[in-house]
């Protein structure tokens, strides 16, 4: 069973994921080809929709990683959805309140734990060929929830939102965070503000035995948010990787 492996490497101590913005199946082919560990695919800013999702998480599964589902602002439908289609995991953006994360775990885990509906035909088929009861016996433990902190109330909120039960993981939006924070719209995610609240979140996480997550825009910000200790770190995109190699190219060629 191929399903664990987010889990495990988790547990190991860092996950290096791409970032999925756009809907290509040989786009993804073309990055999971690289050493990376996972990839994130997202539906909330980037181009997917529920087929691009399906393909996408079949292309990973085909190269043995897994794959992580960023669905639109409280769209637990969709993260149910996606973990039937054969998703590791799934991030929730903009949970501000224990209230918000719980009704997402409630989507997304099993009963008693959840109202996880029914229905992981694809899953089953990519990770336990065809055995339901080993996917069922195994998917609340090894498909994880987390939930993404962005927000002034969530920092508030964040103690009581970390310990909360199915609650996976916290993964970081510094973006969105380092504008809730400025106080005047700006967005500085290196920012001193900011980078306290980044520091939180990772203390908070592991004090309650979630796995941290965070967002890099590139390399270098990766770079400060793994050795800071975060378990997950999804850097740049496709998009971003693509019209940065073609500038190079193009000024290369000019040159």
């Amino acid at each position: 069973m191929s399903l664990p492996v987010f889990r495990e490497r988790l547990n190991e101590g860092f996950v290096l994921s791409g970032w999925s913005s756009a809907t290509d199946p040989s786009v993804h082919a073309a990055l999971l080809q690289a050493p990376i560990d996972a990839m994130l695919f997202d539906m909330q800013h980037g181009l997917h929709d529920t087929a691009s999702i399906a393909s996408g998480i079949a292309v990973a599964a085909r190269f043995g990683k897994p794959a992580v589902v960023r669905v639109p602002i409280e769209d637990r439908g969709m993260a149910s959805r996606a973990l039937d289609m054969g998703a590791s995991g799934v991030v929730m953006p903009m949970i501000e309140t224990v209230e918000q994360a719980a009704a997402f775990v409630s989507a997304v885990k099993y009963p008693p734990r959840g109202l996880r509906s029914f229905g992981p035909a694809r899953a089953v088929s990519l990770h336990t060929d065809n055995d339901y009861d080993a996917y069922t016996a195994v998917a609340d433990r090894e498909t994880l929830a987390f939930a993404m902190i962005e927000t002034r109330s969530a920092i508030d909120n964040l103690e009581e939102i970390a310990r909360l039960d199915g609650l996976d993981g916290l993964f970081v939006g510094p973006s969105d965070l380092s504008i809730a924070l400025s106080g005047n719209g700006r967005r500085a995610p290196q920012g001193p503000e900011c980078r306290e609240a980044i520091a939180t979140i990772l203390s908070v996480a592991r004090s309650a035995g979630k796995h941290p997550g965070i967002y890099a825009a590139t390399v270098e910000e990766g770079i400060v948010y793994r050795d800071m200790g975060y378990a997950f770190v999804a850097v740049a995109s496709d998009l971003g990787l693509l019209a940065g190699a073609a500038d190079a190219m193009a000024r290369a060629m000019k040159a």
